[in-house]
C-alpha cells in the first residue's frame, strides 16, 4: 500500500503534466500555396512538428530539439511565440541546375523558453514544395557570467514515417573501413523500395534519403496517389558536423552525430559553437510525384556565399585518363595525347590523377601546363587530402592538410596557370573535417583554384556558399566500373537512382560517359560496359555538375560512331532549367534540361522490359520544330537523326540498358 506522501506526490506531478498538457501551443505555418502545412506544438514541455500535404499527413508527429552541455533542450520547454513572415530572394547560380532561382518561403521563428531562459529558437521555412528547420540557440547568463559557447552533443531531430512507407536509402559505412581505411565516403549502394525498421548496416544512412509514402488523398476530387518524400540537409560548415539518418527500428529516422571511430578516432563527434549560433538546416521535400524533389533548389535557397569568387570561373567539359589506363596512365606522354584528346574535343581541361608528382614531377608538369596552355587547355590536379586519418598511400600526400604548406602549393599552380584540384581521401563527418573541406575551399579561392572533392562527405549548399566550389563525388561512382563487372552490370539501376536521390542535392562528380566497349586503354579487355551509346550521352544531361571530366578516351575518335562523339563535343554543363519528365528509382529516368533556348530530353531504361509509352514534348518543343533525335533498337545500336516534330506527343521505346535523347 502505497504512502499518503507517495500518493500525493503522484498527484502533483499528475496535475503538473495535465497542466503542461492543457497549456500546450500549438501553431500552424502553411506554404505560400497553402498547400504545405507544418503544425508545431510544445505539448508536455516537448517540441514537435507534424508536416501535412494538402491535408494527407506524410510526416507524423515528430520530435524536436538539442542535447548540449549547458543544458537538455529537448524536454521542459515552452514555446513562448512564432513570430511568421514571408521570406522572398531571388540569385543566380550558373553551377546549379537552375541558373536563375526565385524563393519564396513562409519562416516562422517559434522562441522557445525554460526556466524563464529564452534558450533557443526553431526555425522553420516552408516553401510549396519544401519544409525545412533549423534550431538557434543562445547564451545563457548565470552568477559566474553569461556563457557564450557550448557543445552540441547531439539532436532529437526525427522524422516519423507513415506506416506503409518504404525506403530508397544509402547505408552508411562503419569508419576505417573499405580501401586502405578511408571510409566513410558515401560510397555503397542503395537499397531501393526497402521496408522501413532497419538501420542500414548497423550505423544508419547517409544523406539524401528518399522515401515513399503510399497512398496520399491530395484532394476530394483526385485519387489517392504514392507521395514522396526526400530528407537531407545543407548549410553544414566547419562550424558543425556532417549527420546520418538512424532508424530505432520501427518508423522514427533521427538525426545522428559522426561516428567516433571516424578519422582514425582523432576529434569529437559533438560539434563546439560560439553563441548565439544557428544549426545547419534539415530539409524535407515533398510532392505526389518525384517533381518536387527533381526540381527543389532547397539546398541552395538556405545559404547565402561565404565569401565573393577572386574571379570570374569558367566552366565546361574534361578528359580523364585514370578512369581507363588507371594509375599507370598519369605518366608526361600519355597525359599530353590527353591534352591533345581535350583540344580535339573541343574541351577545356585534363583531369591529371594521383601519383603525377612521382611519375611526372613538379618541373615536367610545369611543361606540361605550357604545353595544354598552347592548346587551350588547362589541367586539374589530383590530391591526397591525407593528414593522418587514413592509409590511402597515393601522393601528392600532405599537401591539403595544413595552411602553410597547402597555401605554398596553390601559389605554385596559380603560377603555372591549374585550373582546379581533385582532393581525395576524407573518410569523415567530424567538426574537424568539416573544417578542412572550408579551408581547402577557401584558400583556393584565393589563387582563383576550383575545387572537386572524392572519397568525400556529402556537399550541402556548397554551390552558393563557396563560389569556386564544382562537385563532389560522394556515390558509388565510375571507378567501380573499371574496378568489376558487377558495377557495370547494374550501371543502368545505379543511374536511374542517382538522378532522384544523389544528385538532386548537389553537384556530383561521376566520371562516367564512356564510348569505350571496355574499361582498358585496348579498349578489347577488362569490365565491358553494358549499356549502349545512346545511355552514355543521355547520362552526361541526366548527371549534374558544372564541370565534368568524362570517360572518353583518343581512341574514341575513330572507334565510336561519329554522332556520339560529336554530340559529347556539344553538350553542355551548365544548365538553366531542369525538368522532370518520368521514373521511378532504380527503373528508369527521364528528365528534361535546358541551356539557353536549347531543350535536351533524356532517358534511360534500367528494367528488362522497355519503357513504352506516350512522350509529350510540348513543354519543351513546338509542332513543327527541328530536333535531333537519338535512339537504341533492342540490340542497342544506336541512331542519330535529325527531323521536324510534326507532333509534340510522339511513341517511345526505350530498351534495358538503352537510351534516348530529343534535342532541339
Amino acid at each position: 500500500m502505497k504512502s499518503l506522501k507517495s500518493l500525493k506526490m503522484m498527484a502533483v506531478l499528475c496535475a503538473a503534466c495535465s497542466s503542461l498538457m492543457a497549456n500546450a501551443t500549438e501553431k500552424e505555418i502553411a506554404s505560400p500555396d497553402g498547400k504545405l502545412v507544418v503544425v508545431v506544438n510544445d505539448e508536455g514541455g516537448k517540441p514537435t512538428y507534424q508536416v501535412n500535404l494538402a491535408g494527407a499527413t506524410i510526416i507524423e508527429r515528430s520530435p524536436l530539439g538539442l542535447s548540449t552541455n549547458m543544458v537538455d533542450l529537448t524536454q521542459n520547454l515552452t514555446m513562448k511565440d512564432c513570430q511568421v513572415r514571408t521570406v522572398k530572394d531571388q540569385y543566380a547560380l550558373k553551377t546549379w541546375k537552375q541558373s536563375l532561382i526565385k524563393y519564396e518561403a513562409t519562416e516562422a521563428v517559434c522562441q522557445l523558453e525554460t526556466n524563464g531562459w529564452h534558450a533557443l529558437d526553431i526555425i522553420f521555412r516552408v516553401s510549396n514544395r519544401d519544409v525545412a528547420f533549423s534550431y538557434k540557440l543562445y547564451s545563457r547568463r548565470a552568477r559566474g557570467g553569461e556563457t557564450l559557447s557550448a557543445v552540441i552533443t547531439g539532436e532529437a531531430s526525427t522524422f516519423v514515417l507513415p506506416q506503409g512507407t518504404t525506403t530508397f536509402l544509402c547505408p552508411q559505412s562503419k569508419p576505417m573501413t573499405g580501401f586502405a581505411r578511408t571510409a566513410p565516403s558515401y560510397e555503397t549502394n542503395y537499397t531501393l523500395d526497402d521496408e522501413m525498421g532497419k538501420n542500414g548496416w548497423g550505423d544508419g544512412y547517409t544523406f539524401p534519403c528518399l522515401f515513399r509514402v503510399p497512398s496520399v488523398a491530395v484532394s476530394q476530387q483526385q485519387k489517392a496517389k504514392d507521395g514522396w518524400v526526400l530528407i537531407s540537409e545543407t548549410g553544414t560548415d566547419g562550424s558543425y558536423v556532417g549527420c546520418r539518418l538512424l532508424n530505432d527500428g520501427g518508423a522514427k529516422y533521427k538525426i545522428g552525430f559522426p561516428q567516433q571511430g571516424e578519422m582514425n578516432g582523432q576529434g569529437s563527434t559533438s560539434a563546439a559553437v560560439a553563441l548565439p549560433y544557428q544549426t545547419p538546416w534539415r530539409t524535407i521535400t515533398l510532392g505526389t510525384t518525384l517533381a518536387p524533389i527533381v526540381e527543389s533548389t532547397v539546398a541552395n535557397d538556405l545559404v547565402q556565399p561565404k565569401y565573393a569568387a577572386s574571379k570570374d570561373y569558367t566552366y565546361g567539359k574534361g578528359s580523364w585518363s585514370w578512369i581507363i589506363g588507371m594509375d599507370g596512365s598519369c605518366n608526361f606522354d600519355e597525359q599530353k595525347r590527353y591534352i591533345d584528346f581535350s583540344a580535339a574535343m573541343g574541351w577545356r581541361s585534363v583531369l591529371v590523377d594521383a601519383l603525377w608528382d612521382k611519375q611526372i614531377g613538379y618541373e615536367k608538369m610545369e611543361e606540361l601546363a605550357r604545353y595544354g596552355k598552347s592548346k587551350g587547355v588547362g589541367l586539374f590536379l589530383w590530391y591526397n587530402s591525407n593528414g593522418a586519418w587514413n592509409d590511402a598511400p597515393q601522393s601528392p600526400k600532405n599537401k591539403m592538410d595544413r595552411s602553410a604548406v597547402r597555401r605554398k602549393e596553390m601559389a605554385w599552380m596559380q603560377r603555372n596557370g591549374i585550373l582546379g584540384i581533385k582532393v581525395d581521401f576524407f573518410g569523415s563527418d567530424k567538426q574537424p573535417m568539416m573544417q578542412l573541406y572550408e579551408d581547402i575551399l577557401t584558400d583556393a579561392n584565393d589563387f582563383g583554384l576550383q575545387v572537386i572533392f572524392h572519397g568525400c562527405t556529402l556537399p550541402r549548399g556548397w554551390e552558393r556558399m563557396y563560389p569556386n566550389y564544382v562537385a563532389s563525388e560522394a556515390v558509388l561512382a565510375s571507378e567501380n566500373l573499371h574496378f568489376g563487372q558487377g558495377s557495370c552490370d547494374a550501371e543502368a539501376k545505379n543511374a536511374t537512382t542517382h538522378t532522384f536521390i544523389r544528385n538532386v542535392v548537389a553537384s556530383m562528380d561521376f566520371g562516367g560517359s564512356t564510348l569505350n566497349k571496355h574499361y582498358n586503354a585496348d579498349n578489347e579487355h577488362g569490365t565491358t560496359r553494358r549499356t549502349s551509346d545512346v545511355f552514355a550521352l543521355a547520362t552526361a544531361v541526366l548527371f549534374q555538375s558544372s564541370v565534368q571530366h568524362f570517360a572518353m578516351a583518343p581512341n574514341n575518335l575513330t572507334d565510336a560512331p561519329a554522332w556520339a562523339v560529336q554530340f559529347m563535343k556539344d553538350v553542355p554543363t551548365t544548365w538553366d532549367e531542369v525538368k522532370f519528365i518520368d521514373g521511378y528509382p532504380g527503373k528508369y529516368a527521364i528528365i528534361a534540361r535546358r541551356a539557353g533556348q536549347k531543350w535536351y530530353v533524356a532517358g534511360i531504361n534500367a528494367q528488362k522490359e522497355p519503357v513504352k509509352m506516350k512522350l509529350d514534348l510540348s513543354p519543351f518543343f513546338a509542332k513543327g520544330a527541328v530536333v535531333d533525335s537519338y535512339t537504341d533498337d533492342a540490340q542497342l545500336s544506336g541512331t542519330a537523326k535529325r527531323l521536324t516534330l510534326k507532333k509534340t506527343i510522339i511513341d517511345i521505346n526505350i530498351p534495358e540498358n538503352g537510351g534516348l535523347l530529343v534535342v532541339g
